[in-house]
């Protein structure tokens, strides 16, 4: 199984060369509105949706438990869509999200700002003035995002395998390019690997689900690491006994997919809280 994501700035061309690669590979090009659904019909209303998808959260939305919320059914719904095979995302942090397969692809997309300002006027019909305007705000959105969700800069080099300019490379151009990475990091080997790390991964969520929203157990901040035969938790909580609670509910889904140990990183802090 391999995992393609492209991230890109705005009017760099992305869906576009995405759905070039995907004929090029015979992928399957996740598009934006698949994800969203998924997300969407997991729990997360319009309204809250809204305040985090690529964008900066303000500071109080920053620290909202459904922040959280938002973050896991993202999670979930990369992780269920990478579980039908060969696949390509695009934007949603997913090439942090995968980050730790051992054969994944990571791109990103850029193109000078004056084609960029062209291709935004024409798209938006709109003046030179406007489009710097749209072109400023997507960029800091998605600086933020990155910043508050994966705690990672956005255009930051070493995140990726190969940045393309798509001001002088056109998508089929950049869909070449992208096959000649894909084709020396997914080795047989590779892919095994990936549906092994992808099966932990999406432990992590289910375990993490069956927590917070099956028992709703008020751990914070919760995260889940499945490495092997081990699960450890982590978050802060108000007491031991929700502490072992929380260990109590892990096992019960660890139960359904082979023998784990179960571990605890949950700090204890009285009377913590977040903003609802």
């Amino acid at each position: 199984m391999g995992i393609i994501t492209i991230s890109r700035e705005l009017a760099a061309l992305g869906d576009e060369t995405a759905h070039e690669l995907a004929k090029l590979l015979g992928y399957r090009f996740v598009e934006k509105q698949v994800l969203d659904d998924r997300i969407k019909t997991s729990g997360i209303d319009e309204h809250k949706f809204k305040k985090y998808d690529e964008r900066k959260p303000s500071f109080f939305a920053s620290l909202s438990q459904d922040r959280d919320n938002y973050l896991h059914y993202l999670k979930t719904a990369l992780f269920t869509e990478a579980e039908h095979g060969n696949c390509i995302f695009i934007g949603r942090g997913a090439g942090i999200v995968f980050k730790d397969m051992p054969g994944i692809v990571r791109i990103f997309l850029a193109a000078p700002l004056e084609i960029r300002v062209e291709r935004v006027k024409s798209y938006f019909h709109c003046d030179e003035r406007r489009a710097r305007q749209i072109i400023e705000s997507s960029d800091q959105d998605r600086i933020g995002f990155h910043r508050y969700f994966f705690d990672s800069k956005w255009k930051e080099p070493e995140n990726y395998h190969a940045i393309l300019n798509t001001g002088v490379f056109h998508p089929a151009a950049c869909a070449n390019i992208i096959k000649q990475i894909n084709d020396q990091i997914i080795t047989p080997e590779a892919d095994a690997k990936n549906t092994t790390r992808l099966k932990e991964l999406i432990l992590e969520q289910n375990v993490q689900h069956h927590i917070m929203h099956e028992k709703k157990i008020p751990i914070h901040f919760l995260e889940t690491t499945v490495t092997g035969s081990a699960i450890t938790l982590y978050g802060v909580a108000n007491s031991q006994p929700l502490v072992e609670a929380a260990l109590e509910a892990a096992r019960e889904i660890a139960g359904l997919v082979g023998t784990f140990e179960v571990h605890s990183e949950i700090q204890i802090v009285r009377e913590y809280s977040v903003i609802p």
